[in-house]
């Protein structure tokens, strides 16, 4: 009887061991990124800049206890060995580049959230400067340099109106032009 007592409240103790170690997880998070302030899942927030022609929705956006808001992204994958990828520091960079517009004050910081940790990437000139020459690129005329694989086009949702879909006459065509 006394094997099954404490059998018991050893299991009792790490269930309670567990509890207390997530809640200081989430404390800890809060008190670095902030308070909750929407969520894509359930209150979501859309952010908008007519000046960039942009629009974004983080996955979460944080409140700080001095007022400013901080963009975090999750990321269904482990931290890239090399650190992140260049596209999830422009993404995170963008939404930073919104919460600015959005409320004249810049994020500090924003989180890029991996499965296996978190990443605080400042908001500073550099990363700036990768999002408006991203921008740039984007808004700029399409100069036919996609060169898509017919993996990535038949699982795209985009495939059916792309110029670019290996699917679609126009694209062979453009092929031929670059190839004379």
């Amino acid at each position: 009887m006394n094997a099954w007592l404490a059998l018991a409240a050893g299991i009792v103790g790490l269930v309670c061991t567990g509890i207390g170690l997530v809640a200081l997880r989430r404390s800890s998070v809060e008190g670095r990124a902030g308070a909750l302030v929407a969520v894509d899942a359930g209150r979501p927030i859309t952010l908008r800049s007519t000046r960039y022609h942009l629009v974004g929705r983080p996955d979460a956006v944080r409140r700080r206890p001095d007022g400013s808001l901080v963009p975090v992204e999750l990321k269904h994958r482990p931290t890239p060995a090399f650190g992140p990828f260049p596209s999830h520091l422009v993404q995170l960079g963008a939404y930073c580049l919104l919460i600015e517009e959005g409320t004249d004050r810049p994020p500090p910081f924003g989180v890029l959230r991996y499965t296996d940790g978190e990443l605080s990437v400042p908001w500073d000139g550099p990363l700036r400067a990768r999002v408006l020459t991203a921008l740039a690129g984007v808004m700029g005329p399409y100069d036919g340099r996609a060169d898509p694989s017919a993996e990535k086009c038949r699982r795209c949702v985009w495939s059916p109106r792309c110029d670019a879909s290996l699917g679609r006459q126009g694209h062979a065509d453009r092929r031929e032009r670059r190839a004379r």
